[in-house]
């Protein structure tokens, strides 16, 4: 399983950068009606993608090699903690496009959660493909709900990830603090599926596209020593929350399950800085659904991508490009 997961995230790790903002592009001059041409100008613009081993890893690869490949933009995509902290650095102009959940946006276009008093001025390309929440524990951990994880080893993902967004938001659904009626591991999914293996994690949250290499890895390796947690008892107070969260199901195949386990997903989008030029904007979210076929070669999840779906972005602003290319 390890050499198929490689595999997997090669063209990431072949595309991937360190955490520098890339060189923005001039704006071009606008055409007949208002609208500019629907291709990138020359420049370089980096990806913030997530964890090695997530979907947004592999796909921020692809879409990097998509750009290179057929426009003049010149991408690079890149390993992050995931949807926080790329709207953070993305504002912070260390990116320049970021992949990130649709709750996690809305708190930071809303000033909310972790962007308490401090909206943030981002807006989207696109609604992709919708992330489960994956809660997978030990057989053995006693644990059958997530109320049934107090005192356990729980990893919350990665730090200001979108991940530990709803990993947090389920445990206080649950009626529990998550800062003390867990064993809280705040770690990347690699090293909290390297715990559940060796035993010193009793379960984790991950939040991400079917299927994750590394969940198939930790399910193809432990097998009946491992079990998803259905969650959707805890939907209701979800979505008093934010309303983007929704019912969903993790179909048996895509881990060779049992059953088909209950769970509850919420929409990615893929985002820029208001000042993202039209342009590019436009050619990018055009190339998207254009190359779609090629997405779905690098990861499954890009089926789920639909165009009619593309400009459901609220409450982030759909940018002026994507709405060019959105034909809206």
């Amino acid at each position: 399983m390890r050499s198929k997961l490689l595999l997997a995230g090669a063209l990431a790790v072949a595309l991937s950068a360190t955490a520098c903002g890339g060189k923005q592009t001039a704006e071009p001059a606008q055409g007949q009606g208002g609208q500019v041409a629907c291709e990138a100008a020359d420049g370089r613009i980096t990806i913030a993608t997530g964890n090695v081993g997530g979907v947004y890893y592999v796909m921020g690869g692809g879409i990097a090699q998509l750009l290179s490949n057929n426009t003049k933009l010149k991408a690079t995509a890149a390993e992050t903690g995931a949807s926080v902290q790329n709207i953070q650095q993305l504002t912070g102009r260390e990116y320049d496009v970021a992949f990130t959940l649709a709750d996690t946006a809305a708190d930071a276009v809303n000033g909310k959660g972790a962007f308490e008093g401090k909206p943030q001025k981002i807006q989207a390309l696109s609604r992709i493909y919708p992330n489960s929440t994956q809660v997978v524990v030990r057989a053995d951990a006693g644990i059958n709900s997530v109320e049934d994880m107090r005192g356990k080893r729980i990893s919350t993902g990665s730090p200001k990830s979108g991940t530990e967004v709803i990993a947090n938001r389920l445990l206080t659904a649950a009626g529990l603090n998550p800062d003390a009626d867990i064993q809280a591991q705040r770690l990347a999914l690699g090293k909290s599926v390297e715990g559940m293996k060796g035993g010193t994690i009793d379960g984790l949250v991950w939040s991400g596209g079917l299927p994750t290499p590394e969940i198939t890895d930790l399910t193809t390796s432990m097998g009946a020593g491992v079990k998803f947690v259905d969650i959707t008892p805890l939907l209701p107070k979800l979505q008093q929350i934010n309303p983007v969260y929704e019912a969903g199901t993790i179909p048996a195949a895509t881990y060779q399950l049992p059953a088909d386990v209950p769970t509850i997903v919420v929409p990615n989008l893929l985002v820029v800085r208001d000042d993202f030029p039209t342009a590019d904007g436009c050619a990018l979210t055009k190339l998207i659904f254009d190359r779609k076929a090629e997405l779905e070669q690098v990861h499954p999840a890009a089926k789920q991508i639909v165009k009619e779906h593309a400009a459901h972005t609220d409450p982030v602003p759909l940018h002026a490009g994507a709405k060019q290319a959105l034909g809206g």
